[in-house]
């Protein structure tokens, strides 16, 4: 029996958690601050999430707008405080001004998590060369994952990307699930489903009522029976 396609949705509270997984959400990436293309949230809105549901909570490291590390030990002792709060999947991603994966910072980080599943996330689309970033990261322990777009514009540019990225999947650097989001539509999962990409991210597209609004399980649920068909 094949393995369902991953649908993973943002939160940045309880109830959106609760609405997510009513609609078929199996993962939800845990962000404040969408303002800022979203940050880490509080040890506490971890904390309030996990009781509320069961499915996988992955959560960002990210302190400030944009694709610096900035202070790598207050990112460190975050990770620290979600950890011990129960929190064993991450967000993360870094570049240094040349536009390669801030690999100290990356390093420095990953080891704080203690080989928990993480996801490089939208950095990937800022990137001067993205394969040099994925041989970059190759080796570090717990990538399994990267979400991305195909450019930083958002899918409907990025398509192509995606397309011959998912053709190369187990090659070196290849080999983590790609996760498809960032002005990611309906109409575009046919192709990537025929490619072969098996894990869609949303955000807005949950939000019928805007980034003020709360995940709609409605609209959740319509993106669970569109990635299944």
């Amino acid at each position: 029996m094949s393995k369902r396609a991953v649908l993973e949705v943002i939160a940045l509270g309880a109830e959106d958690a609760v609405a997510a997984q009513a609609g078929g959400a199996d993962r939800l990436e845990l962000v404040t601050d969408m303002a800022a293309d979203g940050l880490t949230p509080s040890r506490e809105t971890f904390a309030e999430i996990r009781a509320r549901v069961d499915i996988s909570l992955r959560v960002m490291l990210r302190l400030a707008d944009g694709f610096a590390a900035g202070d790598v030990d207050a990112l460190v002792r975050r990770a620290h405080e979600l950890r011990s709060e129960g929190a064993d999947e991450f967000v993360l991603g870094f570049l240094d001004e040349a536009g390669a994966a801030d690999i100290a910072a990356v390093e420095t980080l990953v080891g704080a998590l203690d080989g928990c599943r993480w996801t490089f996330h939208r950095a990937i689309d800022r990137a001067a060369d993205r394969d040099a970033l994925r041989k970059q990261l190759a080796d570090l322990p717990g990538l399994d994952t990267y979400l991305t777009a195909g450019a930083a514009a958002g899918v409907d540019e990025g398509l192509p990307t995606l397309l011959a990225e998912a053709a190369r999947r187990g090659e070196p650097g290849y080999e983590p699930q790609l996760l498809i989001g960032g002005g990611l539509r309906l109409d575009h999962l046919p192709r990537l489903k025929e490619a072969g990409v098996d894990a869609f991210h949303i955000g807005g597209a949950a939000r019928p009522g805007g980034w003020a609004a709360p995940v709609s399980a409605e609209a959740v649920a319509r993106w669970r029976e569109a990635v299944d068909a």
